[in-house]
């Protein structure tokens, strides 16, 4: 059984990954040929033409993995699922195109969601003694899931700035949450992860490595990554309430808050620089971690490597105050404190590194002046 398992897993992320690799190519000559290229605004970073379309292959690779390797078991969520990322993708595609209002998207975000928390039944019934709570009921736990689905979905749409970041990071997300669902025994779920973990590998290495090949994943490809983690958060949360393997974890959601983490907390830094700002929160700007670092090492793929291994310690981090039975609370503000406090050094190292080449400019100008 475990076999078999682990050969549907596997299944599933090379479907998504082949599928992936194989629809690029032709995505990108009809891009060309069309001339659908990205816009440019205050959050772009990039100087030349690149087509915004790689979320259509991601979306092509998650939904036919998923179908095709979960073809011999009854997964009544499934519909749902797939209803809820072709409404993300839907929107996100126009929006790749057309350039619609962040209101506009919002709502649909919040359509998508609507969708799977009440009819799909990825609903959160218990919150493992966060701030005090353990089971809430049907409405307080719809709110908390909605803001948790539209967090999740907002985040990896804004962490999507440079190359391989977001990929990456959800590559982070559905693989460790894969991992769990297969030893767990949830092998719908765990086959959903892969697939998807699957689907973002094909598209990172066209992303990172294109070259002329390369292309976005555009918010159609944020989107659908940021439904289908938050989905998958809910449900990692759901299964832990009760200790019916020895997998569970204790503090479900401090887990599942650093799985997705960078992301997270980089959307709360920039949102939180912007009202102080005066500035709508999702207005574009270059005030991302990411663009922080990009000052310090001018390497995308570099820069994405920080943030990765930096989530994989907050992950690992988590892991092991929970395997040590602290108290929940202590877990998530230990977690987000250190988190907080990451996401800052890098401004910091930048004005250091301003001041310093600031200040040898100054030396070497007197310099000149006095020979």
């Amino acid at each position: 059984m475990l076999f078999t398992e682990l050969f549907l897993d596997i299944l599933a992320f090379t479907l998504g990954f082949s599928i992936v690799i194989l629809t690029i190519p032709t995505i990108i000559h009809i891009a060309k040929e069309k001339k659908l290229y990205d816009s440019f605004n205050e959050r772009k970073i990039h100087t030349k033409t690149i087509p915004p379309l790689g979320g259509i292959a991601i979306f092509l690779g998650f939904i036919l993995s998923t179908i095709i390797s979960t073809g011999g078991y009854s997964f009544g969520a499934l519909k749902y699922i797939i209803a809820a990322v072709v409404i993300m993708s839907f929107i996100g595609l126009k929006d790749d195109l057309l350039n619609i209002s962040a209101r506009k998207k919002f709502i649909v975000q919040i359509i998508a969601s609507m969708l799977l928390i009440s009819l799909g039944s990825f609903h959160l019934s218990n919150l493992h003694g966060l701030f005090g709570f353990y089971h809430i009921n049907g409405v307080v736990g719809g709110i908390i899931t909605l803001f948790v689905m539209l967090s999740v979905i907002n985040a990896f749409n804004l962490i999507d700035g440079i190359d391989g970041l977001a990929s990456g990071l959800g590559i982070l997300a559905a693989f460790t949450f894969g991992t769990w669902f297969y030893m767990a025994g949830y092998i719908r779920y765990a086959i959903m992860s892969y697939a998807l973990a699957g689907s973002l590998f094909g598209f990172f290495l066209y992303n990172v490595f294109g070259n002329k090949n390369k292309l976005f994943m555009g918010d159609t490809g944020s989107l659908v990554l940021g439904i289908i983690i938050s989905a998958l958060i809910i449900k990692f949360n759901e299964f832990n309430i009760e200790r019916t393997s020895p997998f569970n974890v204790g503090a479900a959601p401090v887990i599942s808050f650093s799985i997705v983490i960078v992301p997270l907390i980089d959307t709360l830094r920039v949102m939180t620089i912007r009202i102080k700002n005066g500035k709508s929160p999702f207005s574009a700007d270059k005030n991302h971690i990411h663009h922080r670092l990009l000052e310090l090492y001018p390497s995308h793929l570099k820069v994405t490597m920080i943030l990765v291994c930096s989530n994989i310690l907050l992950i690992g981090l988590a892991l092991l105050f929970d395997s040590l039975a602290f108290d929940i609370n202590f877990q998530f503000l230990f977690v987000f404190v250190v988190a907080i406090g990451l996401s800052f050094i890098p401004s910091h190292l930048v004005r250091f590194k301003n001041k310093r080449t600031w200040r040898k400019f100054s030396l070497a100008r007197y310099y000149n002046w006095f020979i």
